[in-house]
């Protein structure tokens, strides 16, 4: 397991930035599957960075992973309260490190496209479209879904640094079995 301590992390200023594009892409997401603020209050899900996560929550490679908790209401022990807490865990460390090997990455548009693409997974989880648990080719073909849904959604913006961050995920929108033969 990785130690916390031992990784880089945002800095206050970087986490202001992690706010405003968490804002935002909430309300994409909710405006492009038509949710009430209510229904979108509902979700129980949060975006933590490294320095609330715990050393099981952090990997190295990916920039956020998304772990399932089951969560109960404290003044309720009826099983039937039981419901799905998701945690975005973002991992400050991939992201700032490819932001240093990729010099044209922006924060926000990265980490817009980041916690945009986490959340399309949370509702498609909460909508029962893909499956939590599923195999790794079903894992794949959801990921090549979810960063189609993800450009689509982004893509109606007019934001600085968005091409670069749609250069760089390009290869994941395509199918697999077209990025292993290019």
């Amino acid at each position: 397991m990785i130690s916390p301590t031992e990784l880089q992390r945002f800095t206050p200023a970087q986490i202001a930035v992690i706010n405003d594009a968490a804002a935002m892409a909430e309300e994409l997401v909710s405006n492009a599957y038509k949710m009430s603020a209510s229904q979108w209050l509902r979700r129980k899900y949060d975006f933590k960075t490294v320095a609330d996560l715990d050393p099981g929550e952090i990997v190295n490679g990916p920039f956020a992973q998304i772990v399932r908790y089951e969560g109960q209401r404290m003044d309720s022990f009826l099983g039937s309260a039981i419901y799905d807490f998701y945690k975005i865990c973002l991992q400050d460390h991939a992201i700032l490190e490819a932001m240093r090997h990729d010099r044209g990455i922006k924060l926000f548009p990265f980490s817009l496209y980041i916690l945009t693409h986490e959340l399309i997974h949370v509702v498609r989880f909460s909508k029962f479209l893909c499956n939590f648990a599923a195999t790794d080719n079903e894992r794949m073909a959801e990921e090549t879904i979810v960063h189609q849904e993800t450009h689509d959604m982004l893509s109606r913006l007019t934001l600085d640094g968005l091409p670069e961050v749609f250069r760089f995920y390009n290869k994941w929108r395509l199918p697999m079995e077209q990025v292993s033969d290019s």
